[in-house]
Order: structure tokens, then C-alpha cells, then sequence
């Protein structure tokens, strides 16, 4: 491998483990199964009339050796006696069959809404508790890998739910019923043979399922490393094009797979291995059974018919318990893909309402909500290692536009995630209208704020759907005066599509302006009383960004406003300005006052009017 390969390598192997999935581990079965118990309830009628169901169908099942007993003996020849079909007895047997059948379809029809409702609430409940998680989870989750354990644990409740409830109290209770007619009317040497078998089978496919688990959890590992690897490189194409890393985005994919491979084939070995242990115990024990049968038969002790009913017995004995192999080998596997899933919910966000949080409210004037926001010797810092802000502290009045510019690392853009409380400060108070953030519900802060984010990212639809995404409740005239007000009207009216137009992959199919655009769209849509503007107008030309400057300037009326900017240019008519160097407020004050001061504002100002004196074309000198 090059030398940049052995440093993406290890830069790779230095990454944190996924936040997204806990360690199957650190839950007990126990727990896991606990968490089933609501679904089970939430149909205590359906679940009733299923399981009463299937135990009527294994009382079936099991009285078709005797009718099959009773037709063989009928229809062996004996001395004086005339042959004749026993129809009643054929007909009991197939109606015996057709009911067995029957109660199990019936018993699928009757538990499917139980199955069909837990995965959607689990569904539900792992997604929503994704989204009540902190920023900081999200930014360190791989996504692809979080899916497939969300998709796995999902499948994983409906076979639980499904084989613990239908096949193994059943199953035990057929076998029950199965030793005690041996007992009963064979021999207690039947019902031996019977008891030792099914221990020495249900004890060897307990010990090797357990074996084979580390094969089941590492091959899901990979698995979902495999995934995740994928979902990185395609959502990042354009980047692997430009740095011509096809190769070794390939390569990384592949060392997942050949993971997964591994993992598989040793799992393939180890099936092998019980599915042959399996098979020698009952080859073993219906071998036995049927000599002791055949043993009797001819010593006159048993009929025909006895030793029919006798195979079709261990038959039956050993259909159900191959099936409890199968199932418990299953619903290991479903333990680990659940545990994974519901070790989600364990997941605790680092920013959570207080259990006497209210929501916040505002007054309002004329229609529109009045707010003001301090920040109050703010302190923060992303881990004890990398400090952030340094006693921070300034206001905006209500209605007020308040800019902040500085170098990039300054602590501009975590200003805005303070406000939004994606964090708590360390130190300090952030606080609208005179409540500090913490006391107050997070939703009802995040109601009164319209963002227009720095990399704005969009869903996989329409350009419609993602303005409106800003009020889903908007008729569409309404999205339609946002896209007029964001300078997007024009642009949307070119596409054949129109608003129907379809965005791509996290808005690929649309250029960097035309996505900001959008964003500003969205959050005009909203009309939020507080406006946040991080570097909003970052991907646009000159042109279109003194056209958006207009419509922000307008939506900014009468609405408390945060501008984070990086060209001053933009933030001219900021009612204050605060400059950032180092987590530390340096200067403040009007565009004016900063220019008059010639401090830090205005060497960056000096500097920007260069670079763009510099980028300016030649004048054209007539000859």
C-alpha cells in the first residue's frame, strides 16, 4: 500500500467506534425480552385466541398417529376376516390433517396485526428517540451501519414475537402429550427412549448455538461495517472522483466483505456441525425406538398398526424439535439484532429538558412575538481539550440584527447552536426574553428559530417539498411567495418540472446557490420571530447574492436576527457587530464605530476590499 494509504488507514482504525451501536453485550436477555411485553399487551384478545389456536392444532396433530394406527390394523389381513375400506376412519384422518392446517393459517391471520404493530411501534420508538438525541451523536453516527441494525432489530421482534408465542411452549407441550401416550399405551421403555432423546437434542443444540453466536454477531458486524463503508462512499462520490480514490474506497469495501465472508464461512461450519449432531441423535434414537417396536410386533405384544403409530410418533417428536433447533438458533440470532437495536434507546442525550421545563412563551405586538436574547459570560468547549468560547457575553434587542464575524475557528457558527440548544453552555447562560434556554422546553425554543445554515442540505424530493418543509402546513401559494421572496421563482420557472422537480441525494442535482436559496425559502416559509443566517449568502455571485440580500434584509424587519458572516460586505446595516478571535469578544460595535477604531474589523475589512479590488476585471483601455 502507498504511503497515502497507510495514512487513510490509519486514520480509519483511529476513528471512534460507532455512537449509533451499542454492544449487544451490555443488555440481558432478560431486558430484551421485557421490552416485548407491551406489544403482547397492547392485544391481549388476539394473542389469547392465537395461542389457544395452536394448541388445539397440536392436539390434532397428535391423534393422527392413532387414526393411523386404527387404519393400518383395520387394513392388515387376519384369519376370518373380510377387508373392507375404512372409509370413516380415511376420512377423519384427512379432516384431522386439513384442521391441524387450518388453526395454523387461522393462527397467523389472528396474530399478524400483533407481529405487524410491534415492529412499527418499535420502528417508531427507536426513531424518535434518534431524533431526541444530542448533535453530538449525530455528528459522530455512521449511518449505513445504524440502518442495518434498525432493519435487522425490526425483523428480529416479529420472529420473537412470532416462535416464542407459537413454537416453544407448543412445541413442549407436544412433547408432553407425545411421551405420555407412549407411556400410557406402550411401555414406559417408549417414553424413555423419547425423554432421553429430546434431552440430549434440545442440550447439544443449546451448547453449539451458543458456540456458533460470536460467528452470527461478527458477521452482522461486518456486515453492517460493509454497509456503512457503501453509504460513505456514495453519498461522497463527487469527492472519491476528485481525489481518484475509486480504488481505494473499493478496497475498503472489500476488506468489510471479506470480513463478512469470513465470518460466514465459519458460520456455514458451525451450522454444519449441529445441523449433523442433530441428525445423529434422532437417526439414533428413531433406530432404537424401532427395534424395541419391531421387537414387540414380533413377540405379539404390539400390532402392525402399533409400530406405524410408533414411527409416526418419534416422527412427529422429532418434526418439532428440529424446528426448536431452528428456532432457537433464530431467535439467538434475533437477540443480538434486537439488542443492538434497543441498545439505541440506552443512548442518552447530553442535552435533555428538565422534568419541570416549560414551554416558552412570548407576548406579542402588532402580531409579531417580541424577543430579545442574552448571552450571559458564556463559556463552552466541545470536550475538556478543545475550548470554544471564553466568556462570551452581549444582547440583542427585540427586533435588532446582530452580525458576528472573525476567523474561522472563532466560535461564530457554535453561537447559533448554543441559541438553537443543539449545547448547553459550560459556563454562562444563554437566555431569550429573561428565560436561560435550560429551563425551558427544547421544542418551544426551536419554534421561534428559522435557520439558513452554511451547507444546506436537502431531502431526496421535490424543491416543493423542501421549501414547504419549513411549515408542511403551507398552502402553495404561500410556498410560492417564499421561493419569489428567496430570488428562486426565476429559476424554478426554467425546469421542465417546475416545483415538482426532484432535488437528488442530499440535493446534489441542484447547484450550491440554488440549494441556499432553497434554504432560505424554507426558512421564510417558517417566519420565525428569530432569525438565524449562518453565512447564508456563502454560495452565491455577486449578483444573485445582492438580489437575497434584499429579501433577507426584509425578512429581518421587525424579527430579532443573528447573522454569522464571513464577507462583511453583508452585514453593512447590522444594527451591532461583534468580532470573535479565539472564543473572545474583541470588538463591538456599529460598522462604522469598527472602522473608526481601526481594530481587528477593520483590517478585515481592508483585507476583503483588497482580495476583491484584486478579483475585479481590467478596465478596457480604448485605443
Amino acid at each position: 500500500m502507498n504511503n497515502r494509504g497507510n495514512r487513510l488507514a490509519r486514520s480509519a482504525h483511529r476513528r471512534k467506534p460507532d455512537a449509533g451501536t451499542a454492544d449487544a453485550s451490555s443488555l440481558s436477555m432478560t431486558k430484551t425480552l421485557a421490552t416485548l411485553r407491551p406489544y403482547i399487551a397492547e392485544f391481549p384478545g388476539r394473542v389469547l385466541l392465537a395461542v389457544i389456536l395452536i394448541f388445539v392444532a397440536k392436539i390434532a396433530g397428535v391423534w393422527l398417529p392413532q387414526l393411523l394406527k386404527q387404519l393400518v390394523d383395520r387394513m392388515t389381513p387376519h384369519e376370518g376376516l373380510i377387508l373392507t375400506v375404512p372409509l370413516a376412519l380415511l376420512l377423519a384422518y384427512g379432516g384431522f390433517r386439513f384442521i391441524n392446517v387450518l388453526l395454523g393459517e387461522l393462527r397467523d391471520l389472528v396474530f399478524g396485526r400483533v407481529s405487524e404493530r410491534a415492529q412499527r411501534r418499535a420502528a417508531l420508538k427507536v426513531f424518535e428517540h434518534l431524533h431526541r438525541l444530542d448533535l453530538d451523536f449525530h455528528l459522530s453516527r455512521r449511518t449505513g451501519g445504524l440502518s442495518r441494525d434498525i432493519e435487522r432489530g425490526i425483523d428480529g421482534i416479529s420472529f420473537l414475537l412470532r416462535f416464542l408465542t407459537f413454537n416453544i411452549l407448543p412445541t413442549l407441550f407436544e412433547i408432553a402429550l407425545v411421551a405420555g401416550i407412549l407411556w400410557q399405551q406402550y411401555d414406559g421403555r417408549f417414553a424413555a427412549i423419547a425423554a432421553v432423546s429430546v434431552v440430549l437434542y434440545v442440550g447439544f443444540s443449546i451448547r453449539i448455538t451458543e458456540w456458533r453466536t460470536q460467528y452470527v454477531r461478527a458477521a452482522n458486524a461486518m456486515d453492517s461495517s460493509a454497509s456503512t463503508r457503501a453509504v460513505d462512499s456514495l453519498l461522497n462520490y463527487e469527492t472519491v472522483k476528485y481525489f481518484g480514490n475509486e480504488r481505494w474506497e473499493a478496497s475498503r469495501y472489500d476488506e468489510s466483505m471479506a470480513g463478512w465472508e469470513r465470518a460466514t464461512a465459519q458460520n456455514r461450519v458451525s451450522l454444519a456441525v449441529l445441523n449433523g449432531g442433530q441428525a445423529l441423535i434422532i437417526a439414533s434414537s428413531i433406530t432404537a425406538m424401532m427395534y424395541l417396536a419391531a421387537q414387540e410386533v414380533i413377540q405379539g405384544r404390539m400390532t402392525t398398526g402399533d409400530f406405524v403409530a410408533v414411527n409416526a410418533y418419534m416422527v412427529q417428536l422429532f418434526v418439532p424439535l428440529n424446528v426448536l433447533g431452528f428456532v432457537y438458533r433464530e431467535i439467538r440470532r434475533a437477540m443480538t439484532d434486537m439488542q443492538k437495536m434497543f441498545g439505541l434507546l440506552d443512548q442518552k442525550s447530553k442535552v435533555e429538558d428538565r422534568p419541570e421545563a416549560g414551554a416558552l412563551e412570548l407576548a406579542r405586538s402588532d402580531g409579531q412575538a417580541q424577543v430579545g436574547i442574552r448571552f450571559e459570560h458564556v463559556d463552552f468547549g466541545y470536550n475538556a481539550e478543545r475550548q470554544i468560547l471564553r466568556d462570551v457575553s452581549f444582547e440583542i434587542p427585540p427586533g435588532r440584527k446582530l452580525a458576528v464575524v472573525g476567523a474561522s475557528g472563532a466560535g461564530k457558527s457554535t453561537l447559533a447552536r448554543l441559541l438553537f440548544r443543539f449545547y448547553d453552555p459550560t459556563q454562562g447562560a444563554v437566555t431569550i426574553n429573561g428565560h436561560d434556554l435550560r429551563t425551558v422546553t427544547q421544542d418551544s425554543v426551536r419554534r421561534l428559530i428559522g435557520v439558513v445554515p452554511q451547507d444546506t442540505v436537502l431531502f431526496n424530493d421535490t424543491i416543493e417539498y423542501n421549501i414547504a418543509y419549513g411549515r408542511p402546513s403551507a398552502s402553495r401559494a404561500e410556498i410560492e411567495k417564499a421561493a419569489r421572496l428567496a430570488q428562486l421563482d426565476v429559476f424554478i420557472a426554467r425546469l421542465p418540472d417546475g416545483y415538482d422537480t426532484l432535488v437528488g441525494e442530499r440535493g446534489l442535482k441542484v447547484s450550491g446557490g440554488e440549494k441556499q436559496r432553497i434554504a432560505i425559502a424554507r426558512a421564510l416559509l417558517k417566519d420565525p420571530p428569530i432569525l438565524i443566517l449562518d453565512e447564508a449568502t456563502s454560495s452565491l455571485d455577486s449578483a444573485a447574492e445582492a438580489a437575497i440580500l434584499v429579501a433577507l434584509r426584509s425578512a429581518s424587519e421587525r424579527r430579532t436576527t443573528l447573522v454569522i458572516a464571513h464577507r462583511l460586505s453583508t452585514i453593512t446595516d447590522a444594527d451591532r457587530i461583534l468580532v470573535l478571535d479565539h472564543g473572545r469578544v474583541v470588538e463591538q460595535g456599529t460598522h462604522s464605530e469598527l472602522l473608526s477604531i481601526r481594530g481587528s474589523y477593520s483590517q478585515l475589512w481592508n483585507l476583503q476590499l483588497r482580495e476583491g479590488s484584486e478579483m475585479a476585471p481590467a478596465p478596457v483601455v480604448a485605443e
